[in-house]
Order: structure tokens, then sequence, then C-alpha cells
């Protein structure tokens, strides 16, 4: 349980929800007070490390362990002849299958890198000396390397995935005006700040876990599953988080091992990846591959969309990261077809990395429309303009809102659009070649229950307790700033208890989710706790206000009152002492009444009962336009972003400084996406070549150039109970279009595949 006590920043509006509160978790980070995961504290700890496999696909035949067991520190070693008595545990939609075995250390190689054996020793260092020294033996089988592997194959259609209308065939051939184009993305990998690791410790047959998690509730359950132990024994910890990207949702085999590990020593173990095994011991971004028509009028008008879309997956599991997620939604057409396929290849099954599916479809559509655009000697701008949807014609739902066409009209005001000149190569600075370009984008409104508890203490504080997560999106201070609100007191008098899986239930931090689900909860148990106060000081013998003949109470700058101000003012802590009250305590959940216990279990640890974009009768969308400048060097085609505006519809902003700071964090990402990131396979044997943060380029400082962000959105309250829609995903996507199609305006080159490098332009 963490505690948080923040300090004033600004005006008294700051601390209400829509105000610009700082970050509260902020002092804590810089002055290296926050506690991670793999810095608690334990006695008579352990640590392990794991060896890797080498092949891409066979089996292992043998593990000489004799040599490393006899080295200094050695406890125990760990290999696919040990027996875990593990299985399968519950996926995230809710579903387990009956009694399948689960092997975190695998016989059965699927790919290189995958985790075969672990070290444990007194230090860390010695289990990493001791590693070198196990010997593997193999049976190599046939592999399929990546999706650029001539064996790939085009893999398998996914039917839930395949959307179409009208006859997009037959519009396309009538169309009078046709492009087409191929479209590719690589691997990309999350690299967070704070590596991935764990620390674990029974007491019996409870189990502790320390580990930077996006989903305390979830990763617990499955925990307690591997183990055959009740959720209640199972506690797992993570206050503060380094970055996780969709990374850091679910429990993997690391974390099996290090809990077998240590329940088998009887003594805390401590795993932490090294930054290769980041690389490989859970997914990232999967390559894809797009194939785009579109046929319009000679005057712009779009006729037909087809798009044919492909993802890697890996050979024991199916992830699609959907390359049509974006593209039924961005434009009005009355005839559209779209397909993807997943194509198995050795490697871990890929996973969530901000704006998953949206992110390399709106690459395919914004890139297709401004070639449509300059075949057609239009304004990119003025192209999406004419073809702006009004409907959503996939679900036959109307938007909730939708303004998507004020993030283009004021993006562009503010970008100074109307100075752009058209013809690629028409604008320079002696040998620099300078280049526009617009890219739009849209992530799903994604909503789940959660709980949350509220607090009224003797001496006026307030306590926010949930099991929610932070990892820099701003959780503590907007659920600060929802209680401050309710109670009308200074946001200094409310505290946070965050990141435990025993406080109650909360959605997954991923797919913007959490902070329009946990801010419901809150808000309604805050408004219980007032109602509740309100009720025992109109009510009871010991209150001043009793006999005020007032039937409410208004909270107000910090005091409480009759609303005509007849009668008493008392702070919150006079009230409660003038009760004789010690505390309150409040606890509400945004499921239908009359919930069972199960079902609220199963609300908080899987994902059951989240709802999609389309699931009531709106259609529910976060938006975005990106407008970029690129300076791209004539002679050495080296290719820098000097500016970004993006204009975005997330509905209301509960804290404009944190949101804002969200946007420039995916804008940020999205540069490092459209010119320097690409996870580099080796076809020979698989392997990850540029697996490590000193071959895997991502943005730094002198990368960023100075960006603008601007609000556009109202409030919607289909999306959530206070109006906002997510923002943390909807950044990154757009931004590598945005980015092509200003290196396209500026050189006159068309680079459909990601990153834009210098080899590809000269």
């Amino acid at each position: 349980m963490t505690i948080m006590e923040p300090r004033k920043h600004g005006d008294a509006s700051d601390g209400m929800i829509g105000g610009r509160q700082s970050r509260f978790e902020g002092s804590l980070k810089v002055t290296g007070a926050a506690t991670y995961a793999l810095e608690y504290p334990a006695e008579n700890l352990a640590h392990a490390i794991l060896v890797q496999a080498t092949i891409p696909a066979g089996k292992v035949v043998s593990v000489d362990k004799a040599a490393a067991l006899a080295a200094p520190g050695v406890l125990m070693i760990l290999t696919p002849e040990d027996d875990f008595g593990m299985t399968v545990a519950t996926d995230w939609g809710g579903n387990r299958p009956d009694n399948q075995p689960y092997y975190p250390l695998p016989r059965d190689v699927k790919y290189n890198g995958e985790p075969i054996v672990a070290v444990v020793a007194e230090s860390r260092e010695q289990a990493f000396e001791a590693a070198k020294l196990i010997c593997i033996r193999y049976e190599a089988a046939p592999h399929v390397a990546s999706i650029a592997d001539p064996k790939a194959g085009e893999g398998q259609v996914m039917d839930n995935l395949t959307t179409k209308w009208g006859d997009a065939e037959a519009a396309f051939a009538a169309a009078p005006v046709k492009i087409e184009g191929e479209y590719r993305t690589p691997r990309e990998y999350h690299v967070a700040m704070e590596p991935h690791g764990l620390t674990a410790k029974w007491d019996g047959n409870e189990l502790t876990i320390w580990e930077p998690s996006q989903w305390s509730h979830g990763m617990a359950r499955t925990y307690s599953e591997w183990f055959n132990i009740p959720y209640e024994d199972v506690r797992l910890i993570s206050p503060f988080i380094g970055g996780g990207f969709g990374s850091k949702g679910g429990a993997l085999a690391h974390g099996a091992v290090a809990a077998f590990a240590s329940r088998k020593l009887g003594r805390p173990i401590r795993l932490a990846l090294t930054r290769p095994q980041n690389f490989t011991n859970y997914g990232g971004r999967a390559a894809t591959y797009q194939s785009i028509k579109l046929g319009a009028t000679e005057d712009g008008i779009l006729q037909s969309i087809i798009h044919r879309g492909a993802s890697e997956t890996s050979t024991y599991a199916t992830w699609p990261e959907q390359t049509g997620a974006a593209t039924p939604i961005l434009y009005k057409v009355e005839n559209f077809s779209s397909q993807h396929r997943v194509v198995p290849v050795n490697s871990v099954t890929p996973g969530a990395l901000r704006g998953p599916g949206k992110n390399p479809s709106s690459f395919g559509i914004e890139s297709a429309m401004e070639e449509l655009a300059y075949k057609l000697n239009m304004d990119p701008l003025d192209i999406r303009l004419k073809n702006y949807n009004d409907f959503d014609r996939q679900s036959n739902k109307p938007w909730s809102t939708r303004r998507l066409r004020e993030a283009l009209t004021e993006g562009a005001e503010a970008f100074g659009w109307s100075k752009r000149s058209h013809a690629p190569r028409s604008m320079r600075e002696g040998k620099t070649l300078i280049g526009w370009g617009i890219g739009c984008g849209t992530f799903p409104v994604i909503q789940a229950p959660s709980e949350a508890m509220i607090r009224i203490l003797g001496n006026g504080r307030v306590e926010v307790v949930s099991g929610a997560i932070d990892m820099g999106q701003g959780t503590y201070t907007i659920l600060a700033q929802t209680a401050a609100d309710v109670f009308g007191i200074p946001v200094d008098q409310v505290e946070v208890h965050l990141g435990d899986s025993r406080l109650p239930g909360a959605a997954i931090a991923g797919g913007s989710m959490l902070a329009g689900s946990i801010l419901g909860a809150v808000h309604k148990a805050a408004t219980a706790a007032r109602d509740e106060l309100i009720g025992l000081a109109l009510s009871d013998a010991k209150s001043p206000l009793r006999d005020t003949g007032a039937n409410t109470l208004a909270f107000a700058g910090g005091r409480i009152t009759p609303p005509r101000g007849e009668g008493p003012s008392l702070t919150l802590p006079e009230l409660m002492a003038a009760l004789g009250r010690e505390q309150l305590e409040t606890t509400r959940n945004t499921l239908p009444d009359g919930a069972s216990a199960e079902e609220q279990r199963q609300a908080w640890t899987t994902m059951a009962k989240v709802q999609g974009p389309t699931m009531g009768e709106f259609s529910m969308h976060s938006w975005c336009a990106h407008f970029a400048e690129v300076r791209v060097d004539e002679d050495f085609g080296t290719v820098r972003v000097s500016r970004m505006v993006s204009a975005f519809d997330c509905g209301r902003l509960y804290n404009p400084r944190l949101v804002e700071s969200q946007w420039r964090g995916g804008i940020i990402m999205g540069i490092g996406q459209a010119l320097l990131e690409e996870g580099l396979v080796d076809l020979r044997n698989g392997r990850t070549v540029n697996g490590n943060a000193g071959d895997y380029l991502v943005p730094t400082n002198s990368d960023i150039p100075d960006i603008q962000t601007i609000s556009v959105g109202v409030p919607d309250y289909n999306a959530s109970a206070l109006g906002g829609k997510g923002v943390g995903e909807v950044g990154i996507v757009g931004v590598a279009a945005s980015i092509a199609n200003a290196v396209y305006h500026a050189t006159g080159k068309r680079v459909r595949d990601l990153p834009i490098t210098l080899e590809k332009l000269i």
C-alpha cells in the first residue's frame, strides 16, 4: 500500500477535476524515494537467472548442469525435467481449459530466446556465472523466422476481423481514379525504462509478489491458479511502475519460475530479466503487411476501400495486430472490404504495444489517402474533410462524439497549413528539403467495471483506496482530484492508496480504459460517503447542523454549510469531531446492483465484463489529427522531425497537464516508430539481432522537436461517468503516417515500409 501526500500547486482549482495539478508521485520519483518492484528488501534473498534456447524450433534433448551445480553459491537449477505441477490459468476473457498442464520451462522449443533453464544462487552474479556452465543439447526442427521468411506462407484468415459492406470490388473497378499501395511495419518492442522482474516470497501457503503490474488483480488471479491456492492467499504489490506500454498486463513465465523456486527453497527469490531478455520473454508489436486499394471520383469522393492485411503471431498462440482496425471508421465510403490474416512464425507471442491495431492500420490508410490526394492534385487536408465520416458504417451506429473535423481544422490553423506549397520538393532552405504531412488517428472507448473505497478520517483527511495502478499516467493525481471535488476540500487533504491486489478491484491499465473506469467508481463512492455524512450531520443529536432545518448541505472551500448559509459552517474535521466519528468508510463499484461476489471477482480479474466501443447505442472513440514538419538533408537523406502540431478529441480532460504529457509521450513513440525502431531477425536461426538497448534505436531528446497539442473535445457522458475518453493510446496513432507523408512532400519519394531510413531515400 502506498500513501501519497501531495503538495499544493497553483490555485485551489488545480486540485479539482479539470485542474492542472502536478503529479503526486513526481517528487518521489525524481528524488529516488519511490520504491520499485526489484528494490523491496527481503531477508535471506536468493537470485534467479534464466537460460534461453539458442534454436528457433525443436526439442531439448538433455541439460548438463553438473558444472553449474558445483559453482559457488548455486542453490538450485530448474530444467524441463522438473515438474512444476502447474496448470494453464484463465485467459484474459475469463476462459480456462480443464487441467491443461503449464510448463514455464518447456522441453519443446518454440522460438530462439525461449527460457528453458533457471539457475538460482545466493547472488545474481553467482547465478549469472553459473548459467554460463549449463550445456544444453537440442534436436532442431524446421522453423519460420518471421513474416518476411519465404517459408511463412499467407497465414490464416481471421473471420472475426473480416468486415465488408456494399460491393467494394465492383466499385473499385468502376472508379475513375484508383491507387494501390503496400505498407509494412516491422517488429517493435516496448523498451520500458524499468525492465521486467519480480520478487516472490511465500509465508506458509500465502504468496506475496512484488512485480511491476498494469493489472494487480488479474495477475494475482493467474498466480493463484498456477499454484492452486485461493485468490485471497496471493498479494501482488505494485505501487510504482517504470513504464509498461502494454507489456506488464499479465503474469509471464519468469514469474512462474521465480514463485516456484521460492516455494521449493523456502526463501524469497528475485528474478530480474536482462535487457536482451526483455526482447524475447514477452511479445512486442508484431510485424505487419497491408495492401490497400482506394477508388475515388475525379473530385475526390471515395467510392471503394479494399484492405488486406496480415500480422505475425507465434506458432503456439494467436495474437492479431489488427491492420483493419482504423480503416473502416476513419472515412465515409459506401463500399468497403477488409480482411486480416495471422501468419504463425517461431517467435514469442506478440502482445499489446501502445495503440495496438489502430497504430499500423492508420499508417496504411493515412499513407494511402495522401497518395490519393496527390494523384488527384488535391490538398491532403481537403480530401480528408471531403470524405468526413458522419456515422459508423461498420456498426451502423451514430458517433457519441466525433470532433475529428475540428481536430483537422484547428490543427491546420495552428500549424499554418495554408502556407504549404503543394508540389513535392517545393519547400526548402538551401540543401534542406522541407515537408509537411497529415496523419489522422483513432482509438476505441473501452469500459470496464471497477471498485473504490473512500475513508473519511477524524482528522478531516480523505483516503481513496483502490487496487488500480499508476505507471506514470497520473492515476494517483486524478483520483485525489475527484475526491477533492466531491468533498470541496483542498487536494492536499486527500491520500491515495494504490497498487495492491488486496485493495478494491480495478480495471487493467491498458486500452485507455483505466481512468474512465476507476474515476466512475471513485466518484460514486465519494458521493455516497458524502451523502452518508450529510445524513449523519442532519440527524445525529450531536451535530451542530441538526437544527438548521436544511435538507442537504453544501461542501465547498473546505467547509460544510447549509445551502443558504443559515447556520454554522464547519470544516470536515470539526464535523467529524462533533459526530464523535473516527472514520467513515464507503465502498462502491460500477457493476449492476446485486452483482454477486463471484461476478465482482470475475470483473476485476478477467476482461469478461469489458465493454467495447459499440456495446451501447453509440459508437465511441477518441480521435486525433497530427501535422508534421520534417527536414531532409538533400545530399545525405537524413530526416529530422522539426515540428509537430497535434489536435485531439478525447472528451473531457480530467487533468490537462497530465493528458498533454500522455499525448506527447505517444507522439514521441510515434516519431521513433517512423524513423528509428525496427526489430531485426536473423532468418537462419530466428534470433533477434538487435535485442538490446544499444542496437534497438528509440528517440532521445535530440530527436524530439517542439510539440504542440490542442484539445478540441467536449464531455462525452456515454463514454464515461465524468465525460472523458481515453488519452493514452490515441497519441501514437497516425504519427508515423504524418511523418511518412511529410517525407514524401519534402522529397517526392514514397516510403511505404517503416522505419524511414536514409538508404530508402538516397
